[in-house]
């Protein structure tokens, strides 16, 4: 029997912190795209089974297997949604390498090392990793590296062989775990999965660059009468629209997923998220390794974060549903609280302290007077092709935070 009733009156708190806090964009105002699958396909259930949670509306929109964002867009890039760091400049990449080489010579030079990346975009950071790695064979010697990707994109796993390998590999057939194989421009062999179980055990550094900001969130109101969801409805005013409206009795999610100490007004919780770190901890905690997460975040302190971005400015997130990026940030104290004892968990500190606590001043200094010495010789001001312009970062730095999970000797690095 469906729930609409309810769940019909919407809270004035929610309409103010998911509308009136925001600047949105043209395209927030305009009118929701009648031709867009997932949209009809949301109406259809909601109209169906009641209101959806916001998780299940952020799942849909980026992951549904045939029109979900993730699935049939090309979002990265000046022509895209986003732009991430290692799109940016080479630096980055770089000094995560020789993050990674510190991690796993602080734990004991293992004979095996998997780098696995979760979500790894079009490559770039992979590929400035394993250039680093190139570099310091000496450092590894004969150590047995393989690349593990985690991706459900299509489309972008393709990008990411392109980027990655020398024949591109080509797609396993049926439902094998390995979906994806081949070998690195560097002759590492390397893999692709759709899940993170999926990958082997053995020593793993894991890397995941704003990966967790797109796992589906769970959105709470404190109320009169205690902690309730917030859902996604149909408008009744305008059956094509979707609004956001606030249970009226407690759900599962608000009964389990709230901390007993939680002070805040409006909450994001990311059970998805927590995991996937739980199961980073156990492979961490019985192979070796570490894990550094890198995404916007905070240390249990924000509320609603909600948002979405298409063409590179920020969206009503109820609009168009699959054809913008949806995302919330990091609770990186939830996130913490998920690894137990098993684990020595670091941060979150900021990008900007992370980076020149690994060297980024001097690197760029390199960088620059390199530039400068090929500029020199070609007696012109243009930069080559194979080194633009270093702008470092497209983003404030000091909101993105970083959390590093990994073995007990991790203390001893940092």
């Amino acid at each position: 029997m469906r729930t609409l009733l309810r769940l019909k009156r919407v809270m004035p708190e929610v309409r103010w912190t998911m509308w009136q806090n925001r600047s949105w964009s043209n395209s927030s105002i305009q009118r929701l795209e009648s031709n867009s699958s997932i949209h009809k396909h949301l109406i259809s259930k909601i109209t169906a089974t009641g209101p959806i949670s916001v998780a299940e509306y952020m799942r849909e929109a980026l992951t549904n297997p045939v029109a979900g964002y993730y699935v049939k867009n090309d979002m990265l890039g000046a022509g895209g949604d986003f732009i991430t760091s290692p799109e940016i400049s080479q630096i980055f990449g770089e000094l995560l390498g020789v993050w990674c080489i510190s991690e796993w010579m602080a734990a004991g030079k293992s004979n095996t090392f998997q780098l696995v990346e979760l979500g790894p975009g079009r490559g770039s950071l992979a590929s400035d990793i394993l250039r680093v790695f190139s570099q310091l064979k000496t450092v590894l010697g004969e150590t047995d590296i393989s690349v593990h990707l985690v991706e459900v994109s299509p489309k972008l796993s393709q990008f990411q062989a392109e980027c990655l390998t020398v024949d591109n590999t080509q797609p396993n057939d049926g439902d094998q775990p390995v979906y994806r194989s081949g070998t690195t421009r560097t002759g590492l062999p390397i893999y692709w999965y759709r899940r993170i179980e999926d990958i082997p055990r053995g020593f793993s550094v894991f890397l995941a660059h704003e990966f967790f900001d797109a796992i589906p969130v769970h959105k709470f109101q404190r109320t009169e009468k205690g902690w309730r969801e917030v859902m996604v409805d149909i408008d009744p005013e305008s059956p094509e629209k979707l609004r956001f409206v606030v249970s009226h009795s407690p759900t599962l999610a608000s009964s389990i997923l709230i901390q007993k100490d939680e002070n805040r007004q409006h909450v994001e919780v990311c059970p998805e998220g927590g995991v996937i770190v739980q199961k980073l901890t156990n492979q961490i905690a019985e192979d070796g390794g570490a894990a550094l997460i890198v995404d916007y975040g905070h240390d249990g302190t924000k509320t609603d974060t909600f948002r979405g971005f298409k063409g590179h400015q920020l969206h009503n997130v109820l609009e168009a549903p699959g054809m913008a990026d949806l995302t919330a940030d990091v609770d990186f104290s939830y996130l913490r609280k998920m690894t137990g004892n098993e684990v020595t968990c670091l941060g979150p500190i900021t990008q900007r302290s992370f980076l020149k606590n690994m060297g980024i001043d001097s690197r760029l200094q390199v960088r620059m007077t390199t530039l400068m010495s090929v500029c020199s010789l070609q007696k012109h001001s243009e930069f080559p092709k194979e080194n633009p312009p270093l702008c470092i970062f497209a983003f404030p730095l000091s909101d993105t935070q970083y959390s590093v999970h990994g073995a007990d000797d991790l203390n001893q690095v940092c």
